[in-house]
């Protein structure tokens, strides 16, 4: 069967005179590569990746600013003057070359945004108000400040036709226009206010001057919030009826359909950029219901991450574009899958967001994710001969590296000592809202089926183990072990891992210690708080699991509500001892340097893993490079040198925990740049 011919996902879609070769689509977002606020060589190798994987339309520019009083809150562009134009005519003939379409979204952030920040120029809205995610109090606009924003609009709008892009748009929710839009926000008593028709009047003379600037021959799209679940916020029917007061201008070309708030964490985490603790597509049909009140093409993004519903959304009429944007961050090369019939072996994105870090761009499933000038995407053969590589450890490193490995044609056997693949990772998967991770796993292993890699399981692999097998090269991946080395008092208390391999029952009270700010000590918690158990959280860092992506540290700080799980902060465990028959932790508090103990029954401390490397060094007295990763050569992306030993029998590494303790991006990151050029 033909599916470019059959499958709704790969059929064109015509916007006035532009075509865009399929439905699929990514929206913009701030990926924080931009230098100096230009799209330049990293910012547009992230984004021509996905035109080089086939995608129909590709947003930039999450909230391009365009004066200097919307400053650069969350790594923006700045559309503000000339000097983006060669950036931007050199992105679009990049991604043209690839039939991809390119468009830019242009905003002004009003008051969400940081006053410190740039310029240190103040916020301005409709109305004076606080915004709660940056702290920021704006003030109100006058007559001159609206006329300049609304100039300010089309000059931008300008540069980018100049630029050689297809389109442009704006957004409406939580940004200027929205703020105008929306009555929680806009209390003005002139004729920008009251009324729903005043309220749309700003909205519509930044159109007017974007459409009188770049004609009828350019596409105008607005990102479009249709329903505020807020007080005084926008209602559905609210954005109805402003959808068909702007669709009836005939200034705009498409609705980009949002929902929800933009101005507290928990809009940004459970309704514009949901993470796994959220329902896959979960506006979808909302989005469908507003496609039917209006004529214009209407497009959506929201955890969109798999074909099916994507096709779904498309071949039922409840979108016209759908947007796979962090989908395409997990595998910019979706469509050019599909059209090979491989969608079986599409990277998922599993929610983790970790590409909403402050370390951006991450993708903790993508290694290569905005790293494009030094990684790469697809895996290309070794030089020369295949060698025997032998991977000790099937864990997130493990499996990357074993993947790797057999894509440049090596002969790759895995060694992993439990019974599943995934390691400590499919205990970071138990937690109630987490199980997605799981993903990570389930499509390394099925590419190692792909590939033909030899998969032992059930042995735990020693030096003569490892060999008998005859390598070229061993990888050691074996992670680490609890860290309890440095407590007084180790042997009266366990780990997180242990309660998470169990159900958390039992009798008394538990108190969990973070000593890392990861997920696992609230995953414990959270375990034992489901039981039924009484709980404290103490940590040593001065807020809920830092170490974490926002829209994480969210969900926990959710989960802790719900649950009422108390939490301390700013205390250093020191000890614990025995009370009779219950224990005492001693801590350090670190803002007031007062001694404290607490009693419980039982307690868990959660302090990271050392090493789990003993293979490593039994190992490295016969390995030709003793078993040192050169670091500058890493870094350069340069094979490793040649032998150092000349008696050695095989090249020998580490990554992932076994090196030190740390993350699943730093873990899948480090199999990459290493067996890239092996």
């Amino acid at each position: 069967m033909n599916t470019t011919t059959t499958d709704p996902l790969l059929q064109p879609l015509r916007l006035k005179h532009l075509t865009l070769k399929n439905r699929v689509m990514s929206t913009s977002h701030a990926c924080g590569l931009h230098e100096g606020g230009m799209a330049d060589e990293r910012y547009q190798s992230y984004h021509e990746e996905k035109a080089r994987g086939g995608i129909g339309l590709s947003m930039f520019g999450g909230s391009s600013n365009i004066t200097p009083d919307s400053p650069d809150t969350f790594k923006q562009l700045y559309v503000g003057d000339d000097s983006c134009i060669p950036h931007l005519q050199r992105f679009s003939g990049r991604m043209h070359r690839h039939g991809a379409a390119l468009m830019c979204q242009i905003t002004h952030l009003g008051r969400r945004g940081d006053s410190y920040a740039d310029n240190w120029l103040p916020m301005i809205a409709p109305s004076h108000s606080r915004e709660t995610l940056h702290r920021s109090f704006a003030r109100e606009m006058d007559e001159h400040d609206i006329a300049r924003v609304v100039t300010a609009y089309g000059d931008a709008a300008m540069r980018c036709k100049e630029g050689g892009l297809d389109g442009i748009e704006s957004i409406c929710g939580g940004h200027l226009i929205g703020q105008f839009l929306s009555p929680a926000t806009n209390h003005r008593t002139d004729h920008f206010g009251g009324s729903l028709e005043n309220r749309c009047r700003f909205g519509l003379m930044v159109h007017e001057e974007i459409r009188r600037r770049v004609g009828d021959n350019f596409i105008v799209g607005m990102r479009f919030v249709v329903d505020e679940p807020m007080d005084e916020g926008l209602t559905f029917d609210d954005g109805v009826a402003i959808a068909r007061i702007f669709e009836a201008s005939g200034l705009i070309d498409f609705f980009n359909a949002i929902f929800g708030r933009m101005d507290t964490a928990r809009g940004l985490a459970m309704d514009n950029m949901p993470n796994m603790a959220v329902p896959l597509a979960p506006w979808l049909e909302q989005a469908g219901a507003f496609k039917r009140e209006v004529s214009l093409p209407v497009f959506h993004a929201a955890r969109i991450t798999d074909l099916a519903t994507a096709r779904y959304a498309i071949a039922e009429g409840l979108l016209d574009m759908v947007a796979m944007t962090r989908a395409h961050i997990a595998d910019p090369h979706i469509v050019r899958k599909l059209e090979a019939g491989m969608e079986a072996h599409i990277r998922p994105c599993v929610g983790l967001t970790h590409c909403m870090s402050e370390h951006r761009p991450i993708c903790a499933h993508n290694a290569a994710t905005g790293r494009e000038t030094t990684m790469p995407h697809t895996i290309t053969p070794a030089d020369g001969p295949a060698r025997r590589v032998v991977v000790v450890g099937g864990g997130p490193a493990g499996l990357e590296a074993a993947r790797v490995c057999a894509e440049r044609g090596h002969t790759v056997t895995l060694l992993e000592a439990a019974p599943q693949l995934g390691g400590q990772l499919r205990l970071a998967a138990t937690a109630s809202w987490r199980k997605d991770v799981i993903g990570l796993v389930d499509w390394r292993a099925l590419e190692l089926e792909r590939l033909g890699v030899e998969i032992s399981m059930n042995v735990f692999a020693e030096t003569d183990t490892v060999q008998a097998l005859d390598p070229d090269v061993v990888i050691i991946a074996t992670g680490g072990v609890p860290d309890l080395d440095w407590l007084e008092g180790r042997e009266l208390v366990t780990d997180p891992w242990d309660t998470l391999s169990g159900d958390g029952a039992g009798a008394g009270e538990a108190m969990v210690y973070d000593g890392t700010g990861r997920h696992a000590a609230a995953s414990a918690a959270e375990r034992f708080a489901m039981a039924g158990r009484t709980i404290n959280y103490v940590a040593i860092d001065d807020a809920l699991t830092p170490e974490m992506p926002p829209s994480e540290r969210f969900t926990w700080k959710k989960r802790f509500y719900e649950l009422d799980i108390p939490c301390r902060f700013d205390q250093q465990l020191l000890r614990v001892v025995r009370s009779g028959n219950r224990l005492v932790a001693v801590f350090e508090n670190l803002v007031t340097t007062e001694i404290i103990e607490e009693e419980a029954d039982q307690i868990v401390v959660e302090h990271g893993t050392r090493p789990a490397d003993a293979i490593f060094h039994g190992l490295s007295g016969t390995a030709s490079n003793h078993g040192v990763t050169d670091i500058d050569a890493l870094l350069a992306g340069a094979p490793q040198p040649a032998d150092q030993n000349p008696d050695g029998a095989y090249a020998l590494y580490r990554i992932g925990d076994c090196v030190t303790s740390r993350n699943i991006p730093a873990a899948i990151y480090d199999a990459l740049r290493l067996c890239r050029t092996l």
